[in-house]
C-alpha cells in the first residue's frame, strides 16, 4: 500500500477544459487539471491546476485548499468583496462559496479538496 504520493513522479494525465459557457464572464479561461490522488470514496482529491486569463462564476460544492504557485487571481464573493491572491499565497474556499474567479495573469496552483 502506498502511503506517500509525490506529484513529481505521478503518471496521472492532465485534462484540459473550460467552464460551462453560461458561467464565463470574460476571456477564454482554459484550464488544465491533473488529479494526482483521489480517495477510494471519491471525497478527497489533490493535484495541480493551471488557467489562462478570464473570469467565470463559481459555486463550490467542496472545500478547497489552494497554494498559488504562479500568477494573480482575484476571487470575488456574492457581496462583492474582492480578495487578490499572488504567487506564494495560500487560501481555502469553503463549500457553498458563490462568486467569481478572475485569472488576471496565467496561474498555476496546488490544490486539495474535500466534498
Amino acid at each position: 500500500m502506498k502511503t506517500v504520493i509525490a506529484f513529481a513522479n505521478s503518471s496521472a494525465e492532465a485534462s484540459t477544459y473550460r467552464p460551462a459557457p453560461e458561467r464565463i464572464l470574460a476571456g477564454d479561461p482554459v484550464q488544465t487539471a491533473t488529479l494526482h490522488f483521489t480517495s477510494a470514496d471519491g471525497r478527497f482529491s489533490a493535484g495541480t491546476w493551471a488557467a489562462q486569463p478570464g473570469t467565470w462564476r463559481v459555486v463550490f460544492t467542496e472545500s478547497e485548499f489552494c497554494h498559488l504557485l504562479e500568477g494573480v487571481i482575484v476571487v470575488t464573493d456574492e457581496a462583492g468583496t474582492q480578495t487578490t491572491f499572488r504567487a506564494g499565497d495560500a487560501f481555502v474556499s469553503l463549500a457553498g462559496f458563490t462568486g467569481t474567479w478572475e485569472i488576471v495573469e496565467p496561474a498555476r496552483k496546488l490544490f486539495a479538496f474535500y466534498e
